[in-house]
């Protein structure tokens, strides 16, 4: 497929003022010259052109609609208790609900498997939605059913609209729908994704920026909650930290300080996933001696020699299209770090380039701009945070005596699938 040319008429706003049946043919023509390798008069949406690159690549079939079986009721409840976006599920209904109903349109809110777990609105529209499988327990992963409002978005890391035939399975024509991510403050992690659908009629350009607004404010929600947290944790700690000696803090399960003793401030902590008392190794302090506390732990830094706390080996784990991820291992033991996108995206330039990368290099790489060199370096800064012994700047690069390994997904067109970058995009040719 020839990569199409973008024409920046072809927007949300031109879409919604058009007669529907007329959008659906300029969208189906568009979408006919794609998948035929031509290049159409106008050009998709940049989110959508790469969604159907995506596509492509996998092998969807654009004419036939693929469905995964139902989630069991048990299991669509045991997702929706584990889940955080269950917090913030009154915040959700407040901004969306009642607007989708009125608009003959219905929110639907999705794990991070694209499997939906809540759906809400107008009752004309849920019996729509059947038909199309958009239901309880459902999977609307995009390499199962290709582009939409729900798998999109998961993939992309951004809020998508995806009108008509800009779905890539032509039995979802008649569907339009808007989605955004939603990810935890508390740890950064993608936990859903909220979208708003509904027939072809009812499509409007300022759907998505309205579930991008309250995608926000839920986060703002978990933000606040997490904040509430962290006060209950300092009233535990801040009397015991008092009586103490030496560099100590307190913090969270996630990493987040609550109170401090004997040293700076400091930023949030990579801890392991199974963090248990005891002695281990952290990038930033080295050393530590770990004591639980209600709703966290309370962090002694040890003042251990380097070469005790030093790390050997460095997996950079890329295999997971949607979690990456950083392992070090030393001879204190191993720790692990799940990783954003954009952080992903940095590791992996400097694990093709051993001998290191200027700012401007690696924003060349990343934002194909040599000039965004603040990006970078603030960027760079919160990765060698947690990474302190690992990366060295000036050059940035991974320390020349770390063993590095990098693991790449099977299909290259799998990695980082969320990400723009040129190096990326690079790096998706076999």
């Amino acid at each position: 497929m020839k990569k199409p040319v973008q024409n920046s008429s072809l927007d949300l706003a031109r879409l919604a003022a058009m007669d529907s049946t007329e959008a659906m043919r300029l969208l189906k023509g568009v979408r006919d010259a794609a998948l035929a390798g031509r290049r159409p008069e106008v050009g998709p949406r940049t989110d959508i052109g790469e969604s159907w690159q995506r596509m492509l690549q996998r092998g969807v079939d654009p004419d036939r609609d693929h469905r995964a079986g139902l989630l069991p009721l048990e299991e669509i409840e045991r997702r929706r208790v584990s889940s955080p976006l269950l917090e913030v599920l009154p915040v959700l209904r407040d901004g969306l609900v009642s607007i989708a109903e009125a608009a003959q349109h219905i929110m639907v809110v999705a794990d991070t498997e694209g499997r939906l777990l809540w759906r809400e609105g107008s009752s004309a529209v849920l019996r729509k939605g059947d038909a199309h499988g958009f239901v309880l327990g459902a999977d609307w992963n995009e390499e199962l059913v290709g582009t939409n409002g729900v798998g999109t978005p998961l993939v992309s890391r951004r809020p998508v609209q995806v009108h008509s035939a800009e779905h890539f399975v032509s039995t979802h024509h008649t569907w339009t729908c808007a989605g955004a991510p939603v990810t935890d403050p508390r740890d950064g992690r993608l936990i859903g994704v909220v979208d708003i659908s509904g027939p072809l009629s009812t499509m409007h350009p300022a759907t998505l920026a309205l579930v991008t607004s309250v995608t926000r404010l839920a986060e703002a929600e978990l933000r606040g909650r997490h904040l509430e947290s962290l006060d209950r944790l300092r009233s535990v700690a801040a009397p015991l930290l008092g009586r103490l000696r030496g560099r100590a803090l307190a913090v969270d399960a996630n990493g987040w300080p609550a109170a401090v003793t004997g040293m700076a401030p400091t930023g949030r902590l990579s801890l392991p996933k199974a963090a248990r008392a005891g002695r281990l190794w952290l990038p930033s302090l080295g050393m530590c001696t770990l004591e639980p506390l209600p709703g966290g732990w309370l962090v002694r830094v040890d003042g251990a020699q380097p070469d005790e706390a030093a790390p050997g080996r460095v997996v950079l784990d890329l295999s997971r299209p949607r979690r990456p991820s950083v392992t070090v291992t030393g001879g204190s033991g191993s720790w692990s770090h799940e990783l954003t996108p954009r952080h992903a995206e940095l590791l992996y330039v400097l694990a093709r380039h051993r001998d290191g990368r200027t700012a401007a290099q690696l924003a060349q790489d990343i934002f194909e701009d040599p000039t965004r060199t603040v990006t970078v370096r603030a960027e760079m800064s919160r990765l060698r945070r947690h990474l302190a012994q690992i990366l060295a700047h000036r050059p940035y690069r991974f320390a020349e005596e770390v063993e590095l390994e990098l693991l790449l997904p099977e299909r290259p067109a799998d990695l980082l699938p969320h990400s723009t970058a040129p190096a990326v995009r690079r790096g998706r040719t076999p």
